[in-house]
């Protein structure tokens, strides 16, 4: 499962011309599942994202994460963060997840952000999405649970 963290002070995702998800300050995150994820493999992406610490305390060091700062967390399903470049110019798509699979680990990935009691909003899975951001910072931070960066 790969991650890519953005703080923000603000973001939106419209489909269809309608808003889905909003978020003031806290972070968007765009989310994509291998073929080969699991539970564990949402667990850890799901304590990383929610544990970073990328906002800034009183003395102006990233000390605050989003549990700390009461940030909402927009996510956004995004399978190309598994494109693979490396031969080509069209990327492959070979390790993402299948629709089904993916959906499902991204409402997992969804659910327990906001079992943790985090404002939490959404674009549509598998549709054209426009998300507008202000990245404050800015601060981008990527996660991978195989740790492959």
């Amino acid at each position: 499962m790969r991650a890519v963290v953005q703080r923000v002070r603000h973001a939106k995702v419209t489909v269809g011309g309608a808003e889905t998800g909003r978020i003031d300050s806290g972070i968007l995150v765009y989310l994509a599942v291998a073929s080969d994820d699991g539970g564990s493999d949402l667990d850890y992406v799901v304590e990383k994202v929610l544990n970073l610490r990328i906002f800034e305390d009183e003395e102006r060091k990233m000390n605050r994460s989003v549990l700390d700062t009461g940030g909402g967390v927009l996510v956004i399903s995004q399978f190309t963060l598994y494109g693979d470049t490396r031969k080509g110019r069209r990327p492959s798509y070979n390790r993402a997840a299948p629709p089904q699979q993916a959906d499902a680990l991204y409402r997992r990935f969804v659910d327990a952000i906001a079992a943790r009691g985090v404002a939490v909003a959404t674009g549509a899975f598998q549709e054209r999405m426009i998300v507008l951001s202000e990245n404050l910072g800015p601060v981008t931070i990527l996660v991978d649970s195989k740790r492959e960066f």
